[in-house]
């Protein structure tokens, strides 16, 4: 075919396409003939985007700090868009859930890799006076992450692990969700209230993470992997994936944010309150946490240790630092 008939070829396929959805070729070859050239800058919309940083400060470090959480939070958009995909498909083929959950562990390798520049990247004491400028912002309040998580197991599997034991699928959406492991990181030390961090998050964002949770009542990935075909689910590619994204999601990433939390806010014996108020030592250790989105993957052993590499971190802190 030589290039004149592969062009008469394509006409006729837009007229066919054009044709059936009842809109006019002509009308969209006269759109293209005026349309301007893409670019990159335009597509992207670079100047948009590089003018997102506003620091609140004249630290320079700060600029690093907003940029940092912005591309994490891009990170975790590509987290939910695999999800969104693997809650919404009707397929029940194993190569379509392992190449979706591999696509979010490589998302969380690049974020866990990356952590170094939160932890290394900055000047110490720049950042404990920006951070006071903050307040009462918080990583803690990060929307999407929480998202995340309702993507990714049943909400029964997020309550606090000491009264996880009390409640079940029969329990009420909201019910679960007051109860949601998170809360209890963000409540003051000395009263025991619910800190301005907190109530912000939850004003802002409780009725649409409700409804979400709602929405994915019975088909998280969690009950998606459940339903799958015995011979998919006994899949030993697929479950070393799902246990990759288990301990990427709920140990690695929160023991990256305990070095970060050491190197700026425990030195010299002293320890510095998060700028949300969180309580951060109780809050982070994924130890403490016990929160695992397919339980069933593992043994009890398994388990009752689990996240215990913090430790590590925790009596070796200038390992950290190296």
């Amino acid at each position: 075919m030589n290039d004149k008939e592969r062009i008469e070829s394509q006409i006729a396929k837009l007229a066919e396409k054009y044709k059936n959805s009842g809109q006019d070729l002509s009308s969209y070859l006269d759109g293209l003939l005026y349309q301007r050239y893409l670019t990159y800058w335009d597509y992207i919309h670079l100047d948009t985007l590089l003018s997102l940083q506003v620091p609140r400060t004249h630290f320079p470090d700060e600029e690093i700090f907003i940029m940092y959480h912005q591309i994490t939070e891009l990170y975790f958009k590509l987290i939910l868009h695999e999800q969104k995909q693997l809650v919404d498909v009707v397929s029940q083929e194993a190569h379509f859930f392992i190449e979706k959950v591999n696509r979010i562990n490589s998302y969380y390798k690049a974020l866990i890799s990356s952590f170094s520049i939160m932890i290394k990247g900055m000047e110490r004491e720049q950042f404990l006076q920006y951070r006071m400028a903050l307040l009462p912002a918080s990583g803690f309040q990060s929307a999407q992450y929480r998202m995340i998580e309702v993507y990714a197991t049943p909400l029964e599997n997020l309550v606090h692990h000491t009264e996880r034991d009390r409640f079940s699928s029969k329990n009420s959406i909201e019910e679960l969700f007051e109860h949601i492991y998170w809360k209890k990181g963000a409540t003051d030390k000395a009263t025991g209230e619910k800190t301005l961090t907190l109530k912000q998050f939850e004003y802002r964002y409780t009725p649409r993470l409700i409804r979400i949770a709602k929405q994915l009542k019975d088909t998280t990935i969690y009950h998606k992997y459940q339903k799958l075909p015995e011979e998919i689910k006994h899949n030993k590619t697929l479950i070393a994936a799902l246990k990759k994204l288990d301990i990427n999601a709920n140990v690695n990433w929160p023991l990256m944010h305990m070095g970060s939390a050491y190197r700026y806010l425990a030195k010299d014996n002293k320890t510095i309150d998060a700028t949300g108020g969180t309580n951060w030592k109780k809050f982070l250790p994924p130890s403490f946490q016990k929160v695992v989105f397919f339980p069933e993957l593992y043994s009890k052993k398994e388990l009752d240790n689990w996240g215990k590499q913090w430790v590590d971190h925790i009596f070796n802190p200038e390992k950290l630092e190296q």
